[in-house]
């Protein structure tokens, strides 16, 4: 019913939408006189803010096909090396990495899709050969290709660092952090050829009870029942996951939303403002941030609600119960995968220490090959892109990558 209710008031706001982009059309448009004075640019940016907010999204792209410097424009090479019903791998190369190394960049499921870490991978790209987990939205994967909770999504990562050999290198980012480090830990435990040479794990929740947030705070404050009761919902028939239970991407939004919400509405105050002062640049970089920020998708109720109970309100990991498939998950096994931890001061969703806490739990892994970095001055978004992203965090993970290639 609530997904119903979602899509009913999605349509109503088609005439808005409309009107919103004619108003901008109107009173932007050079041959308008109305367009040069105070009043025209007033009820552009206006019409311009509001259709904003309410345009409907779909998955975006990935936005990029070169890289271009000094020395020219270097193609980006776009495959996808393996499809699975909740996810393809995707792979990118730019003839600009002399000595690429095999990186798997595990983005998170938790209602943005993978193109958020569109900055990641063109940072990444010029060094290294970047492979992508593309997750599917769950509106669109048919309910005959089954469930998809954690124990799955672990799989996934498995076969993935199978796939590309015992000389990868993963990224966890977020969300993905503690079920990397417990598939890299399932494969020391079974001593695979395959394990990485180094993983490094950036802001995400490996013990939650390292640090309180607003997230731990909420899934501490309710019963697993009331998640599946209040927070999940059936995808309606007009998708092709019609039936599928999930967690709509457009209530994990207002989760966001409102945990920082007098920040989003000053950011489309300032946009507004930079309209009409004709702040082009700035507008553009806020119409990015909020076309990437805005577009969700759907994450299988099941995967959602192991979530909830594994990693935060039972904590699993970090406690020594985490079973995967009847497989105990025993960190302590790693002790050829290096580990490197990132940080924002400033993160209010995997706050600084619940991060870290990956180290205590990789209690055989030489000394040398443990690093953490807290990035100060930075929110969990600015982990993974950004000026500080690149000038500051991206030289510690390349160096750690090289330091530990091929190293056991």
């Amino acid at each position: 019913m609530l997904y119903n209710y979602f899509d009913m008031q999605n349509a109503a706001l088609g005439p808005m939408r409309a009107m919103a982009q004619m108003t901008k059309t109107y009173f932007s448009h050079p041959m308008m006189p109305l367009s040069r004075t105070y009043l025209g640019k007033i009820m552009s940016a206006g019409a311009d803010v509001l259709e904003g907010v309410i345009r409907h999204r779909g998955k975006p792209e990935w936005g990029f096909q070169a890289i271009t410097d000094d020395k020219g424009t270097h193609p980006i090479d776009l495959a996808r090396i393996d499809h699975k019903p909740f996810a393809d791998l995707i792979r990118f190369r730019c003839d600009l990495a002399k000595n690429p190394k095999k990186v798997l960049l595990v983005s998170p499921m938790s209602g943005h899709f993978a193109t958020l870490l569109r900055g990641t991978v063109l940072t990444l790209v010029k060094d290294h050969e970047v492979y992508v987990t593309d997750w599917a939205d769950a509106s669109s994967v048919p309910a005959t290709d089954g469930t998809f909770g954690l124990d799955d999504y672990i799989q996934y990562i498995v076969d993935y660092i199978r796939l590309l050999g015992p000389d990868v290198h993963v990224i966890a980012v977020c969300q993905p952090a503690p079920l990397v480090l417990a598939a890299v830990a399932i494969l020391a435990g079974e001593n695979d050829p395959c394990q990485p040479s180094s993983m490094t794990l950036m802001g995400g929740p490996v013990d939650p009870g390292a640090a309180e947030t607003e997230v731990t705070k909420l899934a501490d404050s309710q019963s697993l029942s009331w998640f599946k009761e209040n927070l999940t919902a059936s995808v309606p028939m007009q998708y092709p996951g019609s039936g599928r239970r999930v967690y709509p991407g457009f209530m994990q939004l207002a989760a966001f939303i409102s945990m920082n919400s007098f920040r989003h509405v000053d950011a489309h105050m300032q946009h507004f403002n930079n309209l009409i002062v004709g702040d082009g640049d700035s507008a553009e970089s806020h119409t990015k941030f909020y076309d990437e920020y805005l577009s969700v998708m759907d994450v299988t109720a099941e995967f959602y609600l192991d979530t909830i109970q594994h990693v935060f309100q039972e904590r699993s990991l970090p406690k020594g119960t985490m079973v995967w498939k009847d497989i105990p998950v025993d960190p302590s096994k790693i002790t050829k995968t290096a580990l490197l931890t990132v940080e924002g001061e400033l993160d209010d969703i995997s706050a600084p220490g619940q991060t870290e806490a990956a180290h205590g739990l990789c209690s055989s892994l030489a000394q040398g090959k443990h690093k953490n970095h807290v990035e100060k001055g930075v929110g969990h978004y600015g982990i993974f892109n950004g000026r500080k992203w690149r000038e500051n965090i991206y030289p510690v993970i390349n160096e750690f990558i090289e330091k530990n290639h091929n190293k056991s």
